[in-house]
């Protein structure tokens, strides 16, 4: 079985869960004998430094001549000359880091095009996304990357014979939900008709299916819940005596990801001085949207008085990812949308550090399952710094905890287990 995952890049600017999770698609899936597998970019470059990064280095649909195409009517039908120079690699690493290519104002036409896929996937490019797939034999399967994309299955299928396509799930709504009216409603009546070109979907909670279900009216017999799954670093238990008091965050740093309430969360904990000497460790990265936001959280932070308290991780991968998590006793990244899942809770828990999570979206379902963190609510600031501080006090329950959430990651969200859950899928659609 031949296995092409479409998926849509980030540029490598922050951490991005959707690409780290199409990355381990790809690696699973590989695990299984007699299925080869490649992941070919759409609109911008994916994370280069992710691990086992073998993304194809052709960069379809390019985000930059998508974007003048939509925005500039007499580039509407540029010449393949200008389109060469504006999608090459060094410019959509650029676009990528730049505010305004991961906030949804401007591009709610392009973002219907995009779903509905006749406009936004012209006939030229999608013919040479084709001939580029086909080179190699034709596949049995495409994956996509999300639902925001799956106006190119019909496409698709219209140019290769007995195609099946899979579609995955998860955060279309942390786009589409910003969208004002009517573009927010039509984004999702369009995915709900272009839903009958696909074969099968996979989104790995039991939480976002039914909100999916739920938005889009669709019957979720095809949809399939695939818990993630990878292969963990090494983990380090810090033990009781080398304890110092740290919390970690580990996202993107924007204000739907809640940094600012952890802020507020840390101020509170240093100025009621309950737990001397705590640091606050920020990992993530962040887009040129963001800079603003970041800065006032950290202007806030010192102006308390704490911003010698505070370390900013350069970097979101390899051994700077594993210093973060040596350095840190728990996570929290209190998102003020309902996350369709929250990797980085995965990733904590492997390193052995305790969550600590709202009790919204699809967290108390992963929680439950790693049994390696807390869930809280009200989802107030002054709820999460008592959650905070009862895990930072308590040494045997973060212990507990942390050891829990490594042994279950290890055994129940492995890259072995979701290759088989992912297959399953697979050869069902033969």
């Amino acid at each position: 079985m031949r296995i092409i995952y479409l998926i849509t890049g980030s540029g490598g600017s922050f951490y991005c869960g959707n690409c780290y999770r199409d990355m381990l698609y790809v690696k699973a899936i590989r695990l299984v004998k007699g299925v080869s597998a490649s992941a070919v970019p759409l609109y911008l470059p994916p994370d280069r430094q992710l691990p086992d990064n073998e993304f194809d280095r052709n960069v379809f649909f390019g985000a930059i001549s998508m974007y003048l195409r939509e925005k500039v009517s007499f580039l509407h039908d540029m010449p393949d000359f200008i389109e060469k120079i504006v999608d090459s690699g060094p410019a959509l690493k650029l676009a990528a880091g730049m505010a305004g290519t991961t906030r949804t104002e401007g591009l709610e036409d392009l973002t219907l095009n995009m779903i509905k896929g006749d406009k936004a996937f012209r006939g030229k490019e999608t013919d040479r996304l084709v001939n580029h797939m086909l080179k190699d034999g034709e596949p049995d399967i495409v994956h996509l990357s999300n639902a925001l994309i799956i106006g190119i299955a019909r496409q698709l299928k219209k140019r290769i014979n007995g195609i099946r396509v899979v579609c995955s799930l998860l955060n279309e709504d942390d786009w589409i939900d910003e969208m004002a009216e009517p573009y927010r409603t039509k984004a999702w009546q369009l995915i709900t008709e272009e839903a009958g070109s696909v074969d099968a979907f996979i989104t790995p909670s039991v939480y976002y299916k039914s909100m999916f279900e739920k938005t889009t009216g669709i019957n979720g017999k095809n949809i399939h819940v695939v818990p993630l799954g990878f292969e963990p670093g090494p983990y380090r238990e810090k033990g009781l005596n080398s304890y110092s008091p740290s919390i970690g965050y580990f996202s993107r740093v924007t204000p739907m990801n809640g940094f600012d309430k952890l802020a507020d969360a840390f101020i509170k904990l240093k100025s009621e001085k309950r737990l001397p000497g705590l640091t606050l460790h920020v990992c993530g990265g962040y887009t040129g949207d963001d800079k603003p936001y970041l800065r006032q959280q950290i202007r806030k932070i010192r102006k308390a008085g704490f911003g010698g308290s505070v370390k900013i991780y350069p970097d979101f991968h390899g051994v700077v990812k594993q210093e973060f998590f040596n350095n840190i006793d728990i996570v929290s990244v209190p998102v003020r949308k309902h996350d369709g899942y929250g990797l980085y809770v995965l990733e904590a828990n492997a390193a052995g550090v305790p969550a600590v999570q709202p009790d919204t979206g699809a967290f108390r379902e992963i929680i439950e399952k790693t049994q390696g963190g807390i869930i809280y609510e009200p989802d107030t600031v002054d709820k999460l710094a008592e959650e905070i501080a009862r895990v930072l006090e308590d040494g045997k329950l973060r212990e507990m905890l942390g050891k829990n959430g490594s042994s279950m990651v290890r055994n129940e969200f492995s890259l072995a287990k979701m290759s088989l859950d992912l297959s399953d899928v697979y050869f069902q659609l033969r």
